[in-house]
Protein backbone atom coordinates (compact mmCIF):
# COMPACT_ATOMS: atom_id res chain seq x y z
CA UNK A 1 0.00 0.00 0.00
CA UNK A 2 2.87 2.56 0.63
CA UNK A 3 5.14 1.30 -1.82
CA UNK A 4 6.65 4.09 -4.33
CA UNK A 5 4.38 3.20 -7.94
CA UNK A 6 6.35 1.29 -10.27
CA UNK A 7 8.22 3.54 -12.46
CA UNK A 8 7.98 2.34 -16.16
CA UNK A 9 11.02 0.42 -17.58
CA UNK A 10 11.24 2.83 -20.50
CA UNK A 11 11.20 5.72 -18.00
CA UNK A 12 13.89 4.03 -15.64
CA UNK A 13 15.95 3.66 -18.92
CA UNK A 14 15.64 7.35 -20.00
CA UNK A 15 13.45 6.58 -23.16
CA UNK A 16 10.75 9.38 -23.86
CA UNK A 17 7.06 7.82 -23.54
CA UNK A 18 5.79 10.04 -26.66
CA UNK A 19 8.13 10.92 -29.62
CA UNK A 20 9.70 14.73 -29.81
CA UNK A 21 8.49 16.85 -31.95
CA UNK A 22 10.91 17.04 -33.78
CA UNK A 23 11.32 13.15 -34.50
CA UNK A 24 8.93 13.65 -37.86
CA UNK A 25 11.64 15.87 -39.21
CA UNK A 26 14.48 13.63 -38.38
CA UNK A 27 15.84 13.14 -41.90
CA UNK A 28 13.87 15.38 -43.57
CA UNK A 29 16.52 17.76 -44.85
CA UNK A 30 17.66 15.68 -47.63
CA UNK A 31 14.17 14.77 -48.89
CA UNK A 32 13.34 18.70 -48.76
CA UNK A 33 16.50 19.19 -50.77
CA UNK A 34 15.64 16.85 -52.90
CA UNK A 35 12.65 18.34 -53.67
CA UNK A 36 13.65 21.39 -54.32
CA UNK A 37 16.61 20.62 -56.78
CA UNK A 38 13.07 18.71 -58.89
CA UNK A 39 11.34 22.24 -59.29
CA UNK A 40 11.95 23.76 -62.49
CA UNK A 41 14.16 26.97 -62.72
CA UNK A 42 12.86 29.79 -62.91
CA UNK A 43 12.11 31.16 -66.59
CA UNK A 44 14.60 34.00 -67.62
CA UNK A 45 14.44 36.91 -70.44
CA UNK A 46 16.81 38.93 -71.93
CA UNK A 47 16.21 42.57 -71.72
CA UNK A 48 17.98 45.51 -72.80
CA UNK A 49 17.48 49.45 -71.02
CA UNK A 50 19.05 52.52 -70.15
CA UNK A 51 19.37 53.33 -66.82
CA UNK A 52 20.44 57.07 -65.51
CA UNK A 53 21.93 56.95 -69.70
CA UNK A 54 24.01 53.56 -69.21
CA UNK A 55 22.47 50.80 -71.47
CA UNK A 56 22.37 47.78 -69.78
CA UNK A 57 21.86 43.80 -71.19
CA UNK A 58 20.66 41.80 -68.70
CA UNK A 59 19.21 38.37 -67.97
CA UNK A 60 16.41 38.68 -65.63
CA UNK A 61 13.96 36.00 -64.06
CA UNK A 62 10.26 37.37 -65.06
CA UNK A 63 9.69 36.80 -61.17
CA UNK A 64 11.96 40.07 -60.60
CA UNK A 65 10.31 43.76 -59.85
CA UNK A 66 11.92 46.42 -61.50
CA UNK A 67 12.88 47.55 -58.13
CA UNK A 68 15.13 44.02 -57.18
CA UNK A 69 16.70 44.52 -60.33
CA UNK A 70 18.10 47.99 -59.73
CA UNK A 71 18.85 46.87 -56.31
CA UNK A 72 19.94 43.79 -56.55
CA UNK A 73 21.37 43.95 -60.16
CA UNK A 74 22.80 47.03 -60.53
CA UNK A 75 23.52 48.19 -57.50
CA UNK A 76 21.59 50.93 -57.36
CA UNK A 77 20.08 51.01 -53.62
CA UNK A 78 18.70 54.63 -53.56
CA UNK A 79 15.39 53.33 -54.74
CA UNK A 80 14.08 52.22 -51.61
CA UNK A 81 11.12 49.10 -50.85
CA UNK A 82 9.36 50.40 -48.31
CA UNK A 83 5.62 48.79 -48.57
CA UNK A 84 6.33 46.87 -51.19
CA UNK A 85 2.42 47.00 -52.88
CA UNK A 86 2.32 49.84 -54.13
CA UNK A 87 1.45 52.45 -51.34
CA UNK A 88 4.28 54.67 -49.70
CA UNK A 89 6.07 55.68 -52.71
CA UNK A 90 9.65 55.07 -51.78
CA UNK A 91 10.30 53.04 -54.42
CA UNK A 92 9.33 55.45 -56.98
CA UNK A 93 11.64 56.07 -60.27
CA UNK A 94 11.30 57.79 -63.80
CA UNK A 95 10.19 55.61 -66.51
CA UNK A 96 10.28 57.18 -70.11
CA UNK A 97 9.73 60.27 -67.91
CA UNK A 98 6.84 58.80 -66.04
CA UNK A 99 7.35 58.18 -62.06
CA UNK A 100 6.20 54.67 -61.28
CA UNK A 101 6.06 52.42 -58.73
CA UNK A 102 9.52 49.89 -59.29
CA UNK A 103 7.91 47.33 -56.58
CA UNK A 104 5.31 46.81 -58.65
CA UNK A 105 6.43 46.92 -61.88
CA UNK A 106 8.11 44.16 -63.68
CA UNK A 107 11.64 43.93 -64.81
CA UNK A 108 10.97 42.44 -68.27
CA UNK A 109 8.20 45.64 -68.38
CA UNK A 110 11.05 47.87 -68.89
CA UNK A 111 13.19 45.93 -71.69
CA UNK A 112 13.81 49.11 -73.89
CA UNK A 113 12.65 51.69 -71.41
CA UNK A 114 14.43 54.56 -70.27
CA UNK A 115 14.52 54.48 -66.59
CA UNK A 116 16.15 57.75 -64.35
CA UNK A 117 16.46 56.76 -60.40
CA UNK A 118 17.74 58.83 -57.47
CA UNK A 119 21.78 58.18 -58.37
CA UNK A 120 20.62 60.11 -61.46
CA UNK A 121 20.06 63.12 -60.51
CA UNK A 122 23.30 64.34 -59.67
CA UNK A 123 25.36 65.69 -62.87
CA UNK A 124 29.43 65.80 -62.31
CA UNK A 125 29.46 65.74 -58.45
CA UNK A 126 26.64 68.69 -58.50
CA UNK A 127 23.25 67.77 -56.96
CA UNK A 128 20.15 68.84 -58.64
CA UNK A 129 18.31 72.29 -58.17
CA UNK A 130 15.62 69.92 -56.46
CA UNK A 131 17.97 68.18 -54.34
CA UNK A 132 19.88 71.24 -52.61
CA UNK A 133 16.08 72.97 -52.03
CA UNK A 134 15.50 69.73 -50.19
CA UNK A 135 18.81 70.35 -47.95
CA UNK A 136 17.96 73.84 -47.58
CA UNK A 137 14.59 73.77 -46.70
CA UNK A 138 15.41 70.58 -44.04
CA UNK A 139 12.76 68.14 -46.14
CA UNK A 140 14.18 64.95 -45.62
CA UNK A 141 14.04 63.56 -42.14
CA UNK A 142 14.80 60.11 -41.82
CA UNK A 143 15.45 60.27 -45.30
CA UNK A 144 13.91 56.13 -46.20
CA UNK A 145 10.95 58.28 -48.43
CA UNK A 146 13.27 61.44 -49.45
CA UNK A 147 14.40 59.14 -53.13
CA UNK A 148 10.86 58.68 -54.04
CA UNK A 149 9.86 62.10 -53.45
CA UNK A 150 12.59 63.61 -55.60
CA UNK A 151 11.84 61.38 -58.45
CA UNK A 152 8.06 62.40 -58.37
CA UNK A 153 8.77 66.08 -57.51
CA UNK A 154 11.52 65.83 -60.52
CA UNK A 155 8.62 64.59 -62.81
CA UNK A 156 6.41 66.96 -61.83
CA UNK A 157 9.21 70.04 -62.20
CA UNK A 158 9.85 68.44 -65.90
CA UNK A 159 6.42 69.35 -66.82
CA UNK A 160 5.49 71.99 -64.90
CA UNK A 161 8.67 73.98 -64.36
CA UNK A 162 6.95 76.24 -61.50
CA UNK A 163 4.35 74.46 -59.63
CA UNK A 164 2.57 75.92 -57.08
CA UNK A 165 1.95 74.47 -53.16
CA UNK A 166 -1.41 73.26 -54.58
CA UNK A 167 0.19 71.17 -57.60
CA UNK A 168 3.31 70.13 -55.48
CA UNK A 169 0.45 68.57 -52.95
CA UNK A 170 -1.30 66.74 -55.81
CA UNK A 171 1.81 64.97 -57.63
CA UNK A 172 3.27 64.04 -54.02
CA UNK A 173 -0.07 62.23 -52.94
CA UNK A 174 1.06 59.02 -53.85
CA UNK A 175 4.79 59.59 -51.43
CA UNK A 176 3.86 59.10 -48.12
CA UNK A 177 6.32 60.86 -45.37
CA UNK A 178 6.57 58.64 -42.15
CA UNK A 179 8.14 61.81 -40.47
CA UNK A 180 4.86 63.89 -41.62
CA UNK A 181 7.33 66.48 -42.77
CA UNK A 182 5.00 67.17 -45.89
CA UNK A 183 5.26 70.94 -45.19
CA UNK A 184 8.61 71.52 -45.43
CA UNK A 185 8.68 69.24 -49.03
CA UNK A 186 6.34 70.84 -50.07
CA UNK A 187 8.09 74.44 -49.51
CA UNK A 188 11.54 73.26 -51.12
CA UNK A 189 9.65 71.66 -54.45
CA UNK A 190 8.30 74.83 -55.12
CA UNK A 191 11.32 76.98 -54.00
CA UNK A 192 13.00 74.46 -57.09
CA UNK A 193 10.45 75.57 -59.28
CA UNK A 194 11.16 79.08 -58.41
CA UNK A 195 14.45 78.95 -58.88
CA UNK A 196 14.22 76.88 -61.99
CA UNK A 197 11.92 79.25 -63.51
CA UNK A 198 14.09 82.57 -62.53
CA UNK A 199 16.95 80.76 -64.56
CA UNK A 200 15.84 80.32 -67.28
Amino acid sequence: MGDTPAVSSSRQEGHPTAPSPRTGLAGAGPTLAAAASALPAPSRTAISLHVNGVRHHVDVEDRWTLAELLRDQLDLTGTKIGCDRSECGACTVLMDGKPVYACCQLAVWADGADVQTVEGLAQHGQLSPLQQAFIEHNAPQCGFCTPGQLMTATALLNTVPRPDAAQVQQALVGNLCRCSNYNAIVEAVVAAGAQQGGAA
